[in-house]
């Protein structure tokens, strides 16, 4: 294939035309929809102010031709001020249409026909099922209707959508409803029109036979606001959007207490998809979910699964204001919106439940994901400074690392000030398209900050790994701490400056009692070594850093494991005491795997094992942290502690100390699971959940030892399950025994549930993660499975890119069959959904750090895949950049 060209942040240029007003109309057909595009364009003129704001912009010729964005779709008329265009009078292809010659204020009238049953790609039109939707974001709108389909284009929409009464009884689109009718024919209209600015990715469509639920909030303002979820019939009759909608009030609630920010229009809708790309899309006042971010009840829905619905529901209010309201200037700046939203719908989480338990979830996340892409092909900064497919960027970098310098400037800023900030930030940017340098600006006048080094953090990629060292002289009564940081240099081998560090910091006595002098709290790295020193510290006290996880960092200390031993058991700081933990856990496995290569015996220090044991009783502790302080980390976590993985060593080295773990302390497990079993069953509370997150994890580590009493303990377990978290835990632990067990319980749980779409998916993925011998030619076989569809990314998700990036045992099998199926799917996958295909591109990605068998064969499908003439460009930058 011709190799695609790189779009660079450095070539920006202001759009040389502006769209004023965009007025739409959809008239869906039977077998085609045509769109008719209104357009008012003015030609832009870049005024004086905004070069010397930005000396460097590149500026666009005054008498530029008009170039739009174009997708693949047939061009029946163009209208330009009231005359009818010839089709030699403009030119249209795939990619872009344009018009040589236009006067300097305009309209422009174009009328396409579409096929949104044709489109897999689920981007612009596309159909669901029975519904008609869009998807706009990143550059979908193009697939639309010809347009300027970049981010800094702003323009008052309406919508009007013409169809069948019967088909599409629901007709939905951004903003109000400002007119309704019925036409000839069992046909009707609907007009909608959004009074805000937006960029084209914000605006939607959905058309079909849908029911909802509504509900109302009055804002601190007075005004009542009408709240609507639209799904299929049969999830309103379930009960499946309740908690989806009151996680909505929540959200709205919650934004003005924190943030001052109440909801502009007077309406807000929320439909739910089976067939989307991402879990959910913030369209301005007319969100689109998948479906597994808004339908659950306890009989159909995990715990995880009611935590990540409140999570993403909020996520998505929140960008009304961070994302909709204040928009981006180009898509290099898509931190700016993601990032801030990200960090705010963690604080949002975290008001509402555990704090701790929480922040440990987001760094696990973080550590798991986002730090091997720091260290791979893909590694970037947070803001990019190029790219080939914008899609691609939808990163764990953009998101989860951007959250994490916005909780950085949060804690140098503090609350109020950190408020001051983002007040300021809405007060000098409402309406507009603005850049990460505005928003770092506004908080640095705010908060009276110095963030000029600080801004490294969103220009240099890779994660920075900070040094600690101590001593202590007992006649000073002085503890010395040293840091020393640095981060290794990316593909471009450029040197790394120092960053602007926040290091929240604490001391624990030999007592357990935190001695934290006041004013030493926040402590700021800003050089690469720098020495703080502590008077009238107790002997035998010990350093808590980076408390909360106060930056994205790796650490290294000199803490002892009967140190370490003592925070996991003492430190006043949950994060901490939970990370202690899995430090120890960390280097026991390693310990084994150097016995595993060496082909020593095998042993578990007894010091963890006692220190392990004190947690496990420990009932003064939140359930839910003690389910997380006791949790083994993954073999995906594991792999990141190693410059090459033994894929095999770690499989075996973390399934013996589970097991040595379960052995030894298999008595305390089954008090612990007979005290967590007396909740109510389908309460939601933090406290049900946290007793069901414990006696799970114990469930599963006595799981593991595969004997007869355990096994049957856990059957029963499984089988009596009166809720989806119980069932589920069951099944997954059933299907890690042997495949008799397995097969039994996959059997019994399809017989259950195979008239739920949403539940198959655990279904699939409880398969696809099993650890057992047999599970590749499983999941083969499950692809041709009449409830599997290639086009449905959830299913997709939920088996192969589960079986890619989950089960590692299985995946990296040594005579390369993982590797080969996954390339098939990959490759097939791209005549389908280009993104998804990409996506599950990146398993390979860190291919160079195992054996030169693996990655030979690993290099081997990088080639069969790249030869693809007609590979997309997604998959193209995916695979490319991890072979170089």
């Amino acid at each position: 294939m011709k190799t695609p060209n790189k779009i660079y942040l450095k070539d920006y240029t202001p759009p040389a035309f502006i769209v004023d007003q965009a007025d739409l109309t959809f008239e869906i057909k039977e077998d085609h929809t045509e769109v008719t595009s209104n357009l008012k364009i003015r030609r832009n003129k870049v005024d004086g102010d905004n070069l010397k704001v930005r000396p460097n912009l590149k500026v666009t010729s005054k008498k530029a031709s008009l170039v739009f964005d174009k997708g693949e779709f047939e061009i029946v008329s163009v209208i330009a001020d009231g005359m009818v265009l010839l089709p030699e009078e403009y030119e249209a292809n795939d990619e872009v249409f344009k018009l040589a010659k236009t006067p300097d204020i305009f309209e422009l009238e174009i009328t396409s026909i579409l096929r949104p049953h044709e489109n897999t790609s689920l981007e612009g039109l596309y159909k669901s099922g029975d519904i008609l939707c869009t998807q706009c974001e990143a550059q979908g709108f193009r697939k639309i209707t010809p347009f300027p389909d970049r981010p800094d284009v702003m323009a008052i929409y309406s919508c009007t959508i013409i169809a069948d009464k019967t088909q599409y009884p629901v007709l939905l689109s951004n903003g109000n409803l400002v007119k309704s009718g019925d036409l000839d024919n069992n046909r009707h209209f609907v007009r909608w029109a959004d009074p805000f600015k937006k960029p084209s990715y914000l605006f939607a469509l959905v058309a079909g036979d849908l029911d909802h639920i509504e509900d109302q909030f009055k804002t601190r303002s007075g005004k009542i606001v009408d709240l609507k979820i639209y799904s299929e019939k049969e999830n309103i009759d379930k009960d499946k959007c309740n908690h989806a909608m009151e996680s909505l009030k929540q959200a709205m609630e919650w934004d003005e207490k924190r943030f001052g920010l109440e909801y502009d229009l007077d309406l807000y809708q929320i439909v739910a998809i089976s067939d989307f790309n991402a879990s959910a899309m913030e369209n301005k006042g007319l969100n689109v979910f998948n479906s597994k971010y808004v339908l659950a009840n306890p009989g159909t829905a995990t715990d995880e699964d009611f935590m990540n619905i409140q999570g993403v529901i909020g996520h998505e209010y929140f960008h009304n204001w961070t994302g909709n309201r204040v928009t981006l200037k180009n898509w290099f700046q898509l931190s700016l919106k993601e990032g801030l939203t990200v960090f705010r719908d963690q604080e949002f989480s975290s008001d509402l439940n555990s704090r701790g338990v929480k922040r440990i979830s987001n760094v696990r996340n973080l550590r798991g994901s986002q730090f091997p892409e720091d260290a791979g092909p893909m590694t970037h900064p947070v803001m990019p400074d190029s790219y080939i497919k914008m899609d691609n960027f939808y990163t764990m970098t953009v998101y989860e690392k951007g959250a994490e310098i916005v909780r950085m400037l949060h804690q140098l800023a503090g609350e109020e000030k950190f408020r001051k900030g983002i007040d300021l930030y809405f007060e000098k940017f409402d309406g507009m398209a603005v850049t990460i340098e505005d928003f770092v600006a506004v908080m640095q006048e705010a908060a009276v900050l110095d963030l000029e080094q600080f801004k490294l953090w969103y220009f240099q990629s890779g994660t920075p790994t900070v040094t600690m060292e101590r001593s202590y002289n007992p006649d000073l009564r002085q503890l010395v701490i040293t840091f020393e940081q640095s981060t290794l240099p990316d593909r471009n081998q450029d040197i790394k400056k120092p960053l602007h560090i926040p290091v929240n910091f604490g001391i624990i006595d030999a007592d357990g009692k935190d001695i934290t002098p006041v004013d030493s709290k926040l402590l700021e790295l800003q050089s690469n070594k720098e020495t703080f020193i502590f008077n009238n510290i107790p002997e035998n006290s010990l350093a808590s850093i980076f408390r909360q996880f106060s930056a994205p960092i790796k650490f290294k200390t000199d803490l002892t494991d009967e140190e370490l031993a003592f925070l996991m058991a003492s430190d006043t700081d949950e994060f901490n005491r939970w990370d202690a933990g899995q430090t120890l856990f960390i280097k026991e496995i390693k310990q084994i795997i150097n016995s595993i290569q060496a082909s020593k015996n095998l042993s578990v220090s007894p010091n963890l094992i006692t220190a392990f044991k004190k947690i496990l009783l420990d009932q003064n502790r939140d359930r839910a942290f003690l389910a997380k302080a006791l949790s083994l980390p993954q073999e995906t976590e594991i792999k990141n502690h190693f410059d090459l993985v033994d894929v095999t060593a770690i499989h075996k080295a973390r399934k013996f100390l589970k097991q040595e773990l379960a052995g030894q302390l298999k008595h305390q497990f089954l008090d612990l699971i007979d005290l967590c079993s007396e909740s109510d069953p389908l309460s939601i509370s933090h406290e049900a959940m946290a007793d069901r997150s414990l006696k799970n994890l114990c469930l599963s580590y006595i799981g593991c030892l595969k004997e007869k009493d355990t096994t049957a303990l856990i059957l029963d377990h499984y089988e009596s399950a009166e809720n989806m978290t119980d069932e589920l835990a069951g099944f997954k632990i059933l299907s890690q025994i042997d495949l008799d067990t397995k097969q039994r319980a996959v059997e019994r749980f399809y017989l259950k549930w195979k008239h739920d779409k949403l539940v198959l998916d655990k279904w699939f993925a409880v398969q696809a993660g099993s650890t057992l011998s047999h599970t590749l030619e499983s999941v083969k076989a499950l692809t041709g499975h009449l409830d599997f569809s290639m086009k449905n990314p959830n299913k997709v998700r939920s088996l192969i890119y589960m079986f890619a990036m989950q089960n590692p045992i299985n995946f990296h099998q040594k005579d390369g069959g993982g590797y080969r199926f996954i390339a098939d799917q990959i490759i097939l996958l791209d005549k389908i959904n280009q993104q998804i295909a990409a996506r599950l591109s990146s398993c390979f990605n860190l291919w160079k750090k195992y054996d030169d068998q693996r990655k030979s064969l690993m290099q081997k499908e990088f080639e069969r895949i790249l030869s693809i003439q007609t590979l997309s460009k997604n998959v193209y930058e995916i695979v490319s950049r991890a072979l170089s």
